[in-house]
């Protein structure tokens, strides 16, 4: 159950702190541009969940990046061990949110299997399928498909329907082709190879579109939906909100909170001051929940 909803006031349960974990890893290590954000192992990942818990964080979205790379996508068990102690850990003390997508396995860090530089959307569709069904079996409470492929949370809702799963998905339904992501993927290890990613993520410039898009994902039984990046998308908030009658939320992305970072690490602003001017724009544009890299920072100033 989808519990995200809008108030007059930004409070901690609008917000979602992201969390990384690198099978490569043996200490955590240090995002560039992310402020104290780091890619963790297991281990410093619970460590890090145990003091936001306390600081009044509850919701976590979480990006697992394993050490191997697949051509086809079939073997999860690295997400499947990572999530599943983490929940056992900390049980319904989190919300756990686990993005669902190919980008940080696949050899070519696309989004989906690629074949002569465009994507095989059946084959896509079934790695998703499996990653999903590893994640849930793991203990995650949403779904959270990112690859913006055709059809990905019609496939996923029909095979939850097979497996009886009740799990909602939260759709990137709005997801632009956009130059803000570069810290994640140094943090991800999903920079794409050989071909960009235009041929499936929206052009920046067509609001129509991004609107079609997220309707579409409601209509094939998404249980709540996301602009991304959030700050140049909070035009869309509102009307798409008006349109599916679904939550609808906001992903900070990585390029916008370094950027703040930025300015303050070179004395041009104070980031208390900038970082809560930003989330307060995307709440006012009517954003149910926004996915924000200093959740865990900013709620003691709420």
């Amino acid at each position: 159950m989808i519990k995200f909803k809008h108030k007059n006031k930004l409070t901690a349960s609008n917000l979602i702190q992201p969390i990384f974990i690198d099978e490569a890893l043996k200490k955590p290590r240090l995002i560039k541009g992310l402020g104290k954000n780091f890619s963790h192992t297991v281990k410093s990942a619970q460590s890090t969940i145990s003091i936001d818990i306390n600081k009044g964080v509850k919701n976590f979205i979480f990006f697992i990046v394993p050490k191997k790379k697949q051509k086809k996508p079939e073997d999860f068990n690295f997400h499947y061990q990572s999530l599943s102690k983490i929940k056992k850990k900390f049980g319904n003390r989190i919300v756990m949110i686990v993005d669902t997508c190919l980008c940080s396995v696949t050899i070519d860090g696309h989004c989906g299997i690629s074949h002569k530089n465009k994507i095989n959307l059946k084959e896509t569709h079934k790695s998703l399928g499996i990653a999903a069904d590893t994640f849930i079996q793991a203990g995650a409470d949403i779904i959270a498909p990112s690859d913006m492929m055709k059809g990905t949370t019609k496939y996923l809702k029909s095979l939850f329907k097979k497996k009886k799963f009740k799990t909602p998905i939260m759709s990137y339904s709005s997801k632009f082709f956009s130059s803000f992501y570069g810290p994640f993927r140094n943090a991800a290890k999903s920079s794409p190879k050989k071909f960009d990613r235009s041929s499936y993520q929206l052009p920046v410039h067509d609001r129509k579109k991004a609107i079609q898009s997220s309707i579409m994902n409601a209509n094939q039984g998404a249980s709540c939906l996301m602009v991304k990046p959030g700050i140049t998308s909070i035009d869309l908030i509102r009307e798409i909100k008006n349109k599916t009658k679904l939550p609808t939320g906001a992903y900070q992305v990585s390029g916008e909170y370094a950027s703040l970072q930025y300015l303050s690490k070179n004395k041009l602003g104070d980031f208390e001051k900038l970082y809560k001017e930003s989330l307060s724009a995307i709440h006012r544009a009517g954003a149910d929940f926004i996915i924000t890299y200093g959740a865990r920072d900013i709620v003691k100033h709420l």
